[in-house]
C-alpha cells in the first residue's frame, strides 16, 4: 500500500511513543488499526464495483452484438422464405395454367414401352382363310 519499510515503521513507532506515551499508544495504534481496516474494505467494496460496472457493460456490449446478429439472421431468414415463397407461387401458377396441356414426363416414349394414357399395340392376329397375319383392328374394321 504505501512504500514504508520496516526501518521507516520502527521510527515512527519510537517517535509515537514518545510523543502519545504508553499509556494512549495502544489505544491509538488500535484507532488506526480500525480506520486502516475500513480503508482497505472501502477500496475493496469500490474496486468489486468497478468490476462489476466494467463487466455489466461488457455484457451489454455482447447483447447488443448478439441482438445486431440476431436481427440479421431474421432478416436473411425472411429475405430467403420470401424468395421461396415467391418460387412456389410462381410454380403453382404456372401447374395451375398446364393442367388441361398434357405433362411433358408423359409426352416422352422409349422404345417398347408405351407412353402413359396410351392404349397398348395390337397384336397380329393371323386370318383363317388366308394365313396372312393381320393387325385386329383391321380385321375388326373387315368384318363390320
Amino acid at each position: 500500500m504505501f512504500d514504508i519499510s520496516f526501518a521507516e515503521l520502527m521510527i515512527i513507532m519510537i517517535v509515537g511513543l514518545i510523543v502519545l506515551g504508553p499509556e494512549k499508544l495502544p489505544v491509538v495504534a488500535r484507532t488506526i488499526g480500525h480506520l486502516l481496516g475500513r480503508a482497505q474494505r472501502y477500496v475493496e467494496r469500490v474496486k468489486s464495483d468497478l468490476r462489476a460496472e466494467i463487466e455489466l457493460d461488457n455484457l451489454r456490449k455482447l447483447q447488443d452484438t448478439m441482438q445486431d446478429n440476431i436481427s440479421t439472421f431474421k432478416d436473411s431468414l425472411n429475405k430467403e422464405m420470401s424468395q421461396i415463397q415467391q418460387s412456389t407461387d410462381i410454380s403453382s401458377t404456372a401447374t395451375s395454367k398446364n393442367t388441361d396441356a398434357p405433362d411433358a414426363a408423359q409426352k416422352i416414349t422409349h422404345p417398347g414401352i408405351p407412353a402413359q394414357g396410351a392404349s397398348q399395340p395390337e397384336s397380329p392376329i393371323a386370318d383363317p382363310e388366308t394365313g396372312v397375319a393381320k393387325l385386329a383392328a383391321n380385321k375388326n374394321q373387315h368384318d363390320a
